[in-house]
């Protein structure tokens, strides 16, 4: 591996002015402090009484820690071999949740180069672009979904190579290449503030950026949120679905467990809501992370008696609706934890606990982040009035390359584009996305409590609502059914529909127009693309 430094995302890093405050523990480590994320994720777990349990499970195969960090070091010495592979080399990694990609992730992170984990359902056009965002020298890929990437790679000179994984007959394969080199490797002597990955954002609003998290960025994150509030232990089985390219499923379904030490069950795709039921059973599960609409997908498949084991269903990736909580709580006997995280802050930063839950609100900060709402011109709010969430913490937006930034940090705060309420208990109340934030004649309305109301009647599947310009009113809500099976569109419905939300909320709130669709546009990590919904009203 070349001595020299690569320094292509240190030249594109935000200038510090403009990063957000950075609050650490005292006397915790610095960005100078000589730092490896996964040397102390699981170099150091062998000192622990987990190295020799499972921490890796999926049908057919287990890894334990200990065996875990062999195969890791093979791939750390394979990307060592690469011709002229340096420090802070980007590396694209695709596939979809399994051993092989978490043990990709792992070697990269370990080797000094940054990962750039992308969606498995992304086309080679959407790669294209993230191509030529992070410019990486080499690609790991599953080979179920090489096509794709092929098809990229064959217009990007600057992506010289492409292994695969996942393929055991294939001796050129990363597993085969890596079998006959040693299982010990020594960590790259990073620095905490080196960068360890470009997080793509999920693209609710159709233009993805690449937020940089450096090791220890990532590290704070795994001190903070799954050490105060989640509170996981070694006996755990931890699933879910959000995928490992996302920082929801990266912290959930891979760096949160090895910081406790539990076990992680990769199921084998694809994942329906009662094959996953299903899986979470054979596997005992104890801890599962998914969106709310998956939750309710899946409580029509469970009941207490499914998974007797589960103790802690963590939802978050997109605002969770009191209906959802109540409907999974009823079926599977165990409440939600919700929580409001953002790729750009790596992770969860506000969030309901198991002790002191409020229902229908997002909890309080996270220790070691600080929560406030501001209005436009960033004075503190009174309690009660909606305005601005602005986050600071021990990790915070940093843009490759983004004139965004200026957006997303303003006088050192991370606003995340969240509108919300704190009330007299420091409890924070989701009210919408802040651009999403319906005004008709003069009243604001939140898109999530009009979905939130009409998921309650026996009708609706899912739905979406979003605001509509309006001469008279200056907007008007509309919203976007999607209907159970057994009932069908109609003016009656409709009227039905409009109603029952007059009946849960202030008659103003009620959607004037309601379209039905066979499905929602969402991303490939469940979050609804309101801006998809604006485009049906664009096109009529």
């Amino acid at each position: 591996m070349s001595a020299h430094t690569d320094r292509f995302v240190l030249e594109r890093l935000p200038p510090r002015d403009e990063w957000p405050v950075m609050l650490y523990p005292s006397g915790s480590l610095h960005g100078s402090s000589p730092l490896n994320l996964v040397s102390l994720l699981l170099d150091q777990a062998m000192d622990k009484p987990w190295a020799d349990n499972p921490l890796f499970c999926s049908p057919g195969q287990s890894l334990t820690y200990r065996q875990a960090l062999a195969a890791v070091n093979q791939r750390v010495n394979l990307l060592h071999a690469h011709p002229g592979i340096q420090t802070g080399n980007r590396v694209l990694l695709r596939g979809s949740n399994s051993i092989g990609f978490a043990l990709a992730w792992l070697a990269v992170v370990k080797a000094g180069l940054i990962a750039v984990p992308t969606m498995p359902l992304l086309r080679a056009k959407e790669l294209c672009d993230i191509i030529d965002k992070t410019q990486p020298e080499l690609a790991w890929c599953e080979a179920s979904l090489a096509d794709e990437l092929c098809q990229a790679q064959s217009t990007r000179d600057v992506l010289r190579s492409v292994l695969l994984f996942n393929q055991s007959d294939n001796p050129d394969s990363v597993e085969n290449l890596s079998a006959g080199l040693s299982t010990l490797a020594a960590a790259s002597p990073t620095r905490g503030d080196d960068i360890a990955l470009l997080a793509l954002t999920s693209g609710t609003t159709g233009v993805p950026k690449a937020a940089c998290h450096s090791h220890l960025d990532i590290w704070s994150a795994c001190q903070a949120w799954p050490m105060h509030v989640l509170r996981s232990h070694q006996d755990d089985v931890v699933m879910g679905t959000p995928p490992l390219a996302f920082t929801f499923g990266l912290g959930g379904l891979l760096l949160f467990p090895m910081v406790a030490g539990a076990r992680i069950f990769f199921p084998p795709p694809p994942l329906t809501a009662e094959t996953m039921v299903q899986a979470m059973s054979q596997a005992q599960c104890t801890v599962c992370y998914t969106a709310p609409t998956f939750y309710r997908q899946m409580a029509a498949h469970i009941q207490p008696r499914s998974v007797p084991s589960l103790r802690i269903c963590v939802s978050a990736g997109e605002a969770l609706p009191q209906a959802t909580r109540q409907i999974w709580q009823q079926a599977s006997g165990v409440n939600l934890l919700d929580g409001i995280g953002a790729t750009e802050m790596f992770h969860i930063f506000v969030s309901g606990s198991t002790e002191n839950f409020k229902p229908g609100s997002l909890g309080k900060s996270v220790p070691g982040y600080e929560a406030k709402v501001l209005d436009a011109n960033g004075h503190e709010l009174p309690r009660g009035q909606t305005g601005r969430l602005a986050v600071r913490g021990p990790t915070g937006c940093k843009y490759l390359d983004d004139t965004r930034q200026h957006q997303y940090v303003q006088h050192g705060w991370n606003f995340p584009g969240d509108a919300v309420f704190q009330d007299d208990d420091g409890y924070f109340f989701y009210q919408s996305r802040a651009d999403d934030m319906i005004v008709s004649s003069g009243y604001n309305i939140g898109g999530p409590e009009v979905e939130d109301a009409l998921l309650q009647h026996p009708a609706v599947a899912e739905c979406g609502v979003i605001g509509q310009a309006d001469e008279a009113r200056g907007m008007v809500v509309v919203a976007f059914c999607v209907l159970h099976p057994s009932y069908a569109s109609s003016s009656d419905l409709v009227k039905a529909l409009q109603e029952h939300v007059k009946q849960q909320l202030a008659p103003y709130k009620y959607p004037r127009i309601i379209r039905f669709l066979s499905s929602l546009p969402r991303t490939a990590t469940g979050k609804l693309q309101r801006y998809k919904l604006r485009d049906l009203l664009t096109d009529d």
